[in-house]
């Protein structure tokens, strides 16, 4: 098997991958990016474009304003990848992420799910201004033993991120967090690290975001996927779109289970994990979770990362 035909799984970014002046460039070059960008502006009532090339910082990172910009530019490198036929065989995106996987895989119209993260980010921001959440990351302890010991903590906190074998991100009340960090490390983690997020992620307190996306992901039109995704929640290769559904109602208030994504990947044959939107943290969890001889990582940003990749591996027209 040669290069380009690798397997290849397309890993799709999600908050806190965001940067002032991410997409600026795919802006400048393509009419269709620009195009996207101004029916983005559209449906969310705002110019996303000014907000992601100019920010200011903190106004950049509001979920309200974060989430679509993540999901933008990933569709936008998607979007030029498919129309210079730049293929792929399964795809996964982490937690916002998986919205711009199922576009990229032909499962939901990008309008479609433009709307649902205009609602999701609206909703998930409402949470976060109503709840003292936190988030942690800690090092140096597995999913299993983290989620035994905090169990036993007072108030709500819960696994959030499993991201890679010694990494587990907790989420929850601000004072459970706390004190969660605290037993970690005396049960040997070897470091806990506050994360500079306003909410508690993928735990109880966006209960209410959930309750609204329920609804909006009732609306949503499942089309045929061209590829399956694998889950934040189940991190098996999905392939019908009403399973998918049901999946994506769990996800704000389930774990991300990232790591067994990416072994199952392995398990399944992938061998070239490509990142696809703002940032290289994605790579960063390959990197850490399968230490493989045979595998590639790469991504995908901005222009020179895209005429790169296509340079590479897009096919001829057929």
């Amino acid at each position: 098997m040669n290069g380009n035909e690798l397997k290849t799984a397309l890993l799709f970014p999600g908050q806190g991958s965001q940067y002032v002046g991410m997409a600026r460039d795919l802006f400048e070059e393509f009419d269709s990016v620009r195009e996207l960008f101004e029916k983005a502006a559209g449906k969310l009532g705002f110019d996303l474009a000014e907000v992601c090339f100019d920010g200011p910082e903190d106004k950049l990172k509001l979920t309200a304003n974060t989430q679509p910009a993540i999901f933008i530019h990933s569709c936008a490198i998607s979007m030029v990848l498919k129309e210079n036929f730049v293929a792929a065989s399964s795809a996964a995106g982490h937690s916002l992420g998986e919205y711009s996987a199922l576009v990229a895989a032909g499962a939901l119209d990008l309008d479609d799910a433009l709307i649902a993260i205009a609602r999701r980010s609206a909703a998930m921001q409402e949470d976060c201004d109503r709840t003292s959440g936190a988030m942690s990351a800690v090092i140096g302890l597995g999913y299993d033993e983290v989620a035994s010991i905090i169990k036993s903590v007072d108030g709500i906190v819960v696994p959030a991120n499993y991201n890679y074998p010694d990494q587990v991100v907790i989420s929850g009340e601000k004072g459970a967090v706390e004190e969660a960090g605290n037993r970690l490390k005396e049960a040997g983690a070897k470091r806990i690290m506050p994360l500079p997020v306003s909410g508690a992620y993928h735990s109880s307190l966006m209960s209410e975001s959930s309750e609204v996306m329920k609804k909006q992901i009732a609306e949503l039109t499942f089309q045929n996927f061209r590829y399956p995704i694998y889950s934040n929640v189940s991190a098996e290769p999905v392939l019908d779109g009403e399973t998918f559904r049901e999946l994506l109602v769990r996800q704000i208030l389930s774990p991300v289970m990232w790591y067994p994504i990416l072994q199952n990947m392995y398990r399944d044959g992938v061998r070239r994990f490509v990142e696809i939107g703002p940032g290289k943290v994605l790579q960063g969890t390959v990197k850490r979770s399968l230490e493989y001889p045979d595998i590639e990582i790469l991504g995908v940003d901005t222009l020179d990362s895209l005429d790169q990749y296509m340079n590479l591996y897009a096919r001829v027209r057929p």
